[in-house]
């Protein structure tokens, strides 16, 4: 499975849930309950190692601006769900956290968005139900113990809509 063929998936299980992160998650389990073994392992690599770029804390403080809040375990479902929102939102929230301001739709809602923690676990789900067993390591490099860039002060507001200013003003004003 390549690239295009991961963000694929995602893009078409999102639409067909129509934003709904448990739902999607049931349909990709159903999608990838098609596809042979390493196929669904393919996926499970793509999975990840997005997981693991995602684990950064400009993108952690959007995360706590957009959430109000966001503690380890959400963060974690937060690259989950981000994964979720496809290509264009994934990767433009990698360039600028800030965008996700323009590239969410108007209908976020922190209490049901924001949270794909069923997304993260599709590809296991599939490959268990393939195979009867528990899928292997995927054998990416190891997450980093610590995310990516200068650690931010969360509970600096001031700080928190200086540095995310459209999306201070769109979800915290």
């Amino acid at each position: 499975m390549d690239e295009t063929e991961f963000w694929e998936l995602v893009d078409d299980a999102r639409e067909d849930a129509e934003g709904d992160p448990e739902e999607q998650a049931d349909l990709l389990v159903e999608r990838l309950l098609r596809l042979d073994p390493e196929a669904v392992l393919d996926f499970a690599r793509h999975f990840e190692s997005r997981y693991h770029r995602a684990y950064r804390w400009d993108l952690w403080g959007a995360a706590w601006v957009l959430l109000d809040g966001a503690s380890d375990d959400a963060f974690d479902s937060f690259r989950c769900w981000l994964i979720g929102q496809g290509r264009e939102v994934f990767e433009g929230a990698l360039h600028d956290p800030d965008e996700l301001a323009d590239l969410l739709d108007d209908d976020f809602d922190e209490e049901f968005d924001g949270d794909g923690e069923d997304l993260g676990y599709a590809a296991d789900e599939a490959y268990e139900q393939l195979t009867g067993t528990v899928a292997p390591d995927v054998q990416l490099p190891t997450a980093p113990a610590e995310p990516e860039g200068a650690p931010l002060d969360f509970e600096n507001e001031a700080l928190l809509a200086e540095r995310y200013p459209r999306l201070w003003e769109r979800f915290r004003e």
